[in-house]
């Protein structure tokens, strides 16, 4: 059977004394955590190794001796640390020295205990202990080729990261301490510290605490029943700033708080947590962070890192917005755009009156239909113009929204947009209301001709037996719906590809919006500077390989792709629009049913 013992590299220079570790009994292997040398008294460092057991729920212990002969060349050394075994009694006890001036090292192993002691082959692997102690390990993804195996073996090696994670305490001291146990590992020259991140870590106390206390004040707010009221619940439902101000609170309330979910179920189970909220944070369930004994910390640093950027970002904006007094040349320009539009409209109208494309249209509806919109283009040209003196002024507050981030400022664009084609969106309505009531006054008579009919209790098609005075009114209701039909479809057509045009230009200021929401940032940077932090796997390089001596290995860090890093860390947004597929969306636009922006209040959500 083989042995794997892993070996800090940062010991090798280390003085001759004992190894202490973990030994995974289901893996025969050993992780080697740091070095005890001379002197020492065994009764002390039995009762640390028991306090670090008890604090770190890992089962460290003596594994065996290390002797490195360059210090220490008397031959009653090997026999001293072979008489260690019988004090630290574990089975099997690693012996490991070097060999001289040899690059090679010897590893054995004693088995006093054991009636039938067998010679084991020895892998001898070298891992960098400060990089596996600081790197998460992340699962692998499912994909259709994955296997159990691959499952299994990132269970072996999860189990060699979070021996070295958990074990922190035990490399907190330093070869300047007094006490009377001497450690190597990777921090036994000094204990890194930063002074800014401590002074950070004070001043982050206060400032998260009154961070606390205005976002509640805030919350408060916006649960009064002030808001309750139609007017200003439809607003906070409806506008996309409104929804993007709830998603940055809700982000504030996660970096400022102090608890620590254990799961992310926990955090769905929040009775006040509105409902996308829940479905935001239901769409994080996946999130990892990079430090183990935390998952929301990864998720904390990106929100700041989002929010920090997205600030900037709106800030850089505004300042360019009130330079060179661009404010002014934006509301001049504004005026004529939306008269410009209105004429473009009237023209096309003027061109539906008459005979588009060389079609026949019923003249009496056409000519109803026309002069209807053309009397809502001239009530909306009026509305702007009687706009056009506070235009500047709205303009000059509404840049002062920047600072509250590019997002917000996006999304104040996207209901400016929505506001200054309301006159098509009504336009919209109007011909999808009239076209549904024609498609399905069509398809409920077509049904009388059969000799059906539709059952709204059952919810299906019934067989129905009609006389002929309700033949004759459907035959001539059928009849006048179908010859008016291609003069409304055209009105809904050309509308409906108003509407679609608008929307897909407020849907691509909602993705860039959703992009900036939910790009995970901090992790996309930890990944370029430190990628051993996110640990997608490990390889192996091959050392020494000699006949007779131990297969010296060193372990590697496989970095997690970017691909994988925004996939595993990518933050829960919002979304304004319906998820429907296109199947969907064909029929509804098919049937003249509406395609809102926005989710219904009602909607069941996942």
């Amino acid at each position: 059977m083989v042995l794997k013992v892993f070996f800090p590299s940062c010991c090798s220079s280390a003085e001759s004394g004992i190894l202490i570790g973990r030994w995974i009994s289901e893996q025969n292997s050993a992780v080697i955590l740091a070095v005890v040398h001379f002197p020492f008294i065994p009764v002390q460092v039995k009762q640390y190794l028991s306090e670090v057991q008890r604090v770190t729920k890992v089962s460290v212990s003596v594994l065996g001796s290390w002797s490195n002969s360059k210090q220490e060349k008397e031959e009653s050394l090997s026999e001293f640390l072979e008489d260690l075994g019988t004090i630290f009694s574990h089975e099997p006890w690693i012996q490991i020295s070097k060999e001289g001036d040899s690059k090679f090292w010897s590893c054995s192993t004693l088995q006093k205990h054991s009636n039938n002691p067998k010679e084991e082959e020895i892998i001898l692997v070298y891992y960098d202990q400060r990089k596996v102690m600081l790197s998460h390990l992340h699962p692998p993804l499912a994909t259709a080729t994955s296997t159990d195996h691959k499952a299994d073996d990132a269970s072996k090696l999860s189990a060699v990261f979070d021996t070295v994670a958990k074990s922190k305490i035990l490399f907190m001291t330093d070869r300047y301490d007094d006490g009377p146990i001497k450690l190597t590992h990777w921090q036994s020259d000094g204990v890194e510290a930063s002074v800014i991140v401590e002074l950070m870590k004070q001043a982050s106390v206060p400032v998260c605490m009154l961070l606390t206390f205005l976002l509640s004040l805030i919350s408060g707010i916006c649960r009064s029943r002030v808001l309750k009221f139609w007017p200003l619940s439809f607003l906070w439902s409806k506008l996309s700033t409104c929804e993007q101000l709830g998603h940055r609170l809700q982000h504030l309330q996660v970096i400022s708080s102090n608890k620590k979910a254990q799961n992310q179920t926990q955090l769905m189970r929040s009775s006040s947590t509105p409902v996308k909220v829940k479905r935001s944070l239901h769409c994080a369930s996946s999130l990892l962070s990079w430090c183990p004994s935390d998952i929301k910390d990864a998720m904390k640093a990106n929100i700041f890192v989002s929010l920090l950027i997205d600030v900037a970002l709106g800030i850089l904006l505004m300042s360019w917005l009130y330079r060179k007094n661009r404010i002014g040349h934006l509301a001049d320009t504004l005026i004529p755009v939306a008269d410009h539009v209105a004429e473009e409209l009237q023209d096309l109208l003027q061109w539906l009156m008459g005979a588009p494309a060389g079609l026949k249209m019923n003249r009496a509806l056409d000519q109803v239909l026309g002069r209807f919109f053309l009397y809502h283009i001239h009530l909306w040209i009026s509305y702007i113009h009687l706009m056009s003196p506070f235009i500047e002024m709205i303009l000059w507050y509404v840049g002062l929204s920047a600072c509250l981030g590019l997002t917000v400022a996006l999304c104040i664009l996207s209901d400016i947009i929505a506001l200054l084609t309301f006159h098509i969106y009504c336009f919209y309505v109007y011909g999808a209301r009239l076209y549904c009531l024609k498609i399905y006054g069509l398809s409920s008579l077509w049904r009388l001709f059969r000799g059906k009919k539709w059952n709204v209790l059952r919810q299906r098609v019934d067989s129905c037996s009609y006389d002929l005075d309700q033949l004759f009114i459907g035959t001539l209701l059928f009849t006048i719906l179908l010859f008016l039909l291609p003069t409304t479809a055209l009105y809904y057509l050309v509308f409906t590809l108003l509407r679609l045009l608008v929307v897909i230009v407020q849907g691509l200021i909602h993705l860039l919006v959703d992009l900036i929401d939910s790009l995970p940032l901090y992790s996309i940077i930890l990944r370029l500077c430190r990628s051993y932090r996110l640990a997608a796997g490990v390889k192996f390089r091959v050392l020494e390989q000699q006949d007779g001596k131990p297969l010296r290995l060193l372990m590697q860090i496989n970095p997690l792709s970017y691909g994988s890093v925004i996939q595993t860390y990518r933050l829960p947004t919002y979304s304004c629009y319906p998820k429907d597929s296109w199947t969907s969306l064909c029929k509804k636009l098919f049937l003249g049913e509406l395609i809102y922006p926005w989710k219904h209040k009602g909607e069941k959500q996942d």
